[in-house]
């Protein structure tokens, strides 16, 4: 029988700063999650902030992925106690949390995901994550192996981002440019000269605490872009946006 792990290479990888390529997964379906899985992506970004997904939704997902090389990374809709608790035990390990703008809300991030005494995990005997109980050492291991990368995305956390990026236990920043964008008055345009000078800042201060840094971009020009910015971790498209696009264009070949 296969010895069962709670082991996060993903993690060890990202804290190594490893280039690591993602896609974003909005659609919702166990379907087109597994076909993403089958590109060969390092990452997944299932999200629970801006699609349809939900905890009950994730977990066909999560084992549609199961012999996927693909990590799959989960957005839940906010940083919620409650809400982190079910993904942790639904069998996430990896978590992008939105709308980070403090250290105050970092270290609360880290903690939602921490069994006492490092946090406040509230403890389930069994569930999917140590494999209904069949992982031995889980409970004395998954503290140190779950990640937590949190999202920038407005002006305030712009400004407190050396103390975000400082806090024990998170991982990664992660940029939001639209919202980004918005934040600084900028709506619809991350390009704008001051936009992409509060995401390099964030940039420059993840490297300079030894933190990953990861960014969102569809475009291929804006992804290469980033990368040489200094990103390791990046999305490189979407589900949603793949599909609209791939129909669009071939129905404007027939229907034109």
């Amino acid at each position: 029988m296969k010895k069962l792990t709670c082991h996060n290479q993903f993690k060890q990888d990202m804290l190594a700063r490893k280039k690591l390529i993602g896609c974003w997964a909005a659609l919702g379906s166990p379907i087109s999650t597994e076909i993403l899985g089958l590109a060969g992506f390092d990452w997944l970004l299932l999200d629970g902030e801006h699609a349809i997904n939900d905890v009950v939704s994730f977990v066909p997902q999560l084992m549609a992925l199961k012999d996927s090389p693909s990590v799959p990374i989960v957005r839940p809709a906010w940083n919620d106690q409650v809400l982190i608790k079910r993904m942790l035990d639904v069998g996430f390990y990896n978590f992008l949390i939105p709308y980070v703008e403090t250290a105050l809300q970092a270290k609360q991030a880290v903690s939602y995901t921490r069994y006492p005494p490092e946090g406040l995990r509230g403890v389930s005997v069994s569930h999917r994550s140590n494999a209904f109980g069949t992982i031995p050492d889980y409970f004395e291991k998954i503290n140190q192996n779950i990640c937590v990368i949190v999202q920038v995305e407005t002006q305030q956390a712009v400004d407190n981002v050396a103390q975000i990026t400082a806090v024990d236990g998170v991982d990664g920043i992660f940029v939001g440019p639209s919202d980004l964008s918005a934040s600084l008055g900028h709506f619809g345009n991350p390009k704008h000269p001051q936009v992409q000078a509060a995401i390099k800042q964030v940039f420059d201060e993840a490297k300079k605490q030894g933190k990953a840094c990861g960014i969102l971009a569809p475009i291929e020009a804006d992804a290469h872009h980033y990368i040489e910015m200094g990103a390791t971790f990046v999305a490189v498209g979407n589900d949603l946006g793949l599909l609209r696009m791939a129909t669009q264009s071939l129905a404007d070949k027939f229907l034109k």
